[in-house]
């Protein structure tokens, strides 16, 4: 069994339609730090010290936007948080942020006791953030 080799993510590349308005959202709104990118792709790379995230610019004209039924691939990215506190706080920074889609506000997951909530980032990509007592 080899699972034991793998400590963790080390990164998650996301594709976005707009990189400085994910990268704006990140850094502006939820505090991230930029660590890096590729001009030349381009990308940005951020971290807020214990994930890090890299944005790369989506080429082509083909902006479809994001389907989790449809698309093979990303269904959407959770953010763990520390307290419910923290929760309603970065709701409350983003849900009227410039790009961003409120896809249903806190909320209790199934029966809880874990609450949540999600949204489409400025440049497509479906984040929750979820606080769990357990």
């Amino acid at each position: 069994m080899t699972r034991e080799y793998i400590l963790g993510i080390d990164h998650l590349g996301l594709t976005v339609s707009d990189l400085a308005a994910t990268k704006s959202f990140f850094v502006d709104a939820l505090g991230w730090e930029e660590v890096g990118g590729r001009p030349d792709y381009p990308s940005v790379f951020i971290s807020n010290g214990a994930a890090v995230l890299t944005l790369w610019q989506q080429k082509g004209d083909n902006q479809r936007g994001f389907d989790r039924h449809a698309n093979v691939g990303l269904h959407h990215v959770a953010f763990k948080l520390r307290d419910q506190d923290a929760l309603e706080a970065v709701f409350t920074t983003v849900q009227d942020w410039p790009g961003v889609v409120v896809e249903f506000a806190p909320e209790p997951s199934g029966a809880g006791p874990k609450i949540h909530f999600m949204i489409r980032e400025p440049g497509g990509n479906r984040i929750e953030f979820a606080y769990d007592p357990r």
